[in-house]
């Protein structure tokens, strides 16, 4: 089937549990065995769609984290070459973050907003790519923020130690986005209740990783409790390990599976073993999120915050971009 269009005789066996538009997911770190950072090529990326196109997954913003700025270069020069094909354009996370919240990420390579990435965010916004930024705003100049902005690239509070107040003046400066709410942030507490209450308080798109390892249930059940519907989303956080082997390096130390985390030598967490689907059938099964809200927070709520057009199903919609799902929410194969 090339399209959607009423059942006919000849596919007597499309009677799919549950068909949604194809997933999106604005945090991809690697998948299929490739490390976005490892490998900033066209066929680097294309490796790491495709292993999530395999786990139901229609589109990715690949994600480059904080490095040396040949790095985020060599990914900005990939993307360029290979969007499309479900490669939507490029998550920057880092490497202007807060230290002290940097999580697996090299804290040699921290710095503040500087004219080199600049230079990155307007190449690939002349070329029409749409381009996320996660940052600690209580590290950038308001003029570089309001500078980024009026680019057009989505900014992202993350990795960041801002307090409520500097939160709410990030988002009048620009940002609209929070990345994986609750993780690389101070925690949500009664007299500071830091970036994590601006932000649930706030009409930013949030983004939550939903593994049953990263939040807890009931945080994230508060937080979609709080939060404005249409502004949650889902992001897996996936590394290479996804669709991959058990096992990747991430500058130079071994990352490894260990019942179900990803985790250091030292055990902390160190991105995502997950994909998108998998976020979905767990926040509605174990969350006890409603399934219609679940799946508008991997399908059209992230295209939404990247001001990208909805892949809505209808008649004439591409069947390859129509994932289905059997009984258990588990991914069965494109319609198509």
């Amino acid at each position: 089937m090339a399209e959607v269009r009423p059942l006919g005789a000849d596919r007597p066996d499309a009677r799919p549990h549950l068909a949604i538009p194809g997933p999106t997911d604005l945090q991809v770190n690697g998948g299929g065995g490739v490390l976005v950072n490892a490998d900033p090529s066209p066929a680097g990326l294309r490796a790491v769609r495709a292993a999530h196109r395999g786990l139901g997954t229609h589109a990715i913003l690949p994600t480059v984290i904080t490095d040396a700025p040949e790095v985020m270069e060599a990914a900005a020069d990939a993307v360029l070459a290979a969007r499309g094909e479900g490669i939507e354009g490029l998550h920057i996370e880092g490497p202007h973050i807060a230290p002290d919240k940097r999580g697996t990420h090299d804290a040699r390579h921290i710095r503040p907003p500087d004219a080199r990435t600049m230079a990155v965010l307007a190449r690939l916004r002349a070329a029409g790519v749409p381009v996320m930024l996660t940052l600690a705003p209580e590290r950038a100049d308001p003029a570089w923020l309001a500078q980024a902005a009026a680019l057009g690239v989505v900014l992202s509070a993350g990795h960041s130690m801002a307090s409520a107040d500097q939160a709410r003046a990030a988002f009048a400066q620009g940002v609209t986005m929070v990345t994986h709410l609750f993780n690389a942030m101070p925690p949500l507490g009664h007299r500071a209740p830091g970036l994590v209450g601006a932000a649930i308080l706030s009409d930013a798109y949030v983004g939550l990783i939903a593994d049953g390892h990263h939040v807890a249930w009931d945080a994230l059940r508060i937080a979609l409790a709080a939060h404005r519907p249409d502004r949650s989303l889902l992001v897996s956080d996936a590394m290479p390990t996804v669709g991959g082997p058990d096992r990747f390096s991430l500058y130079g130390r071994e990352i490894t599976v260990r019942d179900g985390r990803l985790v250091n030598a030292e055990g902390a967490l160190a991105g995502a073993h997950v994909d998108l689907v998998t976020c979905l059938r767990r926040l509605h099964r174990d969350g006890g999120i409603a399934l219609e809200r679940c799946v508008a927070m991997a399908t059209d709520i992230p295209r939404a915050a990247m001001r990208l057009p909805p892949l809505a199903i209808g008649p004439g919609t591409p069947a390859a971009q129509v994932a289905t799902l059997d009984d258990g929410l588990r991914f069965a194969g494109w319609l198509g």
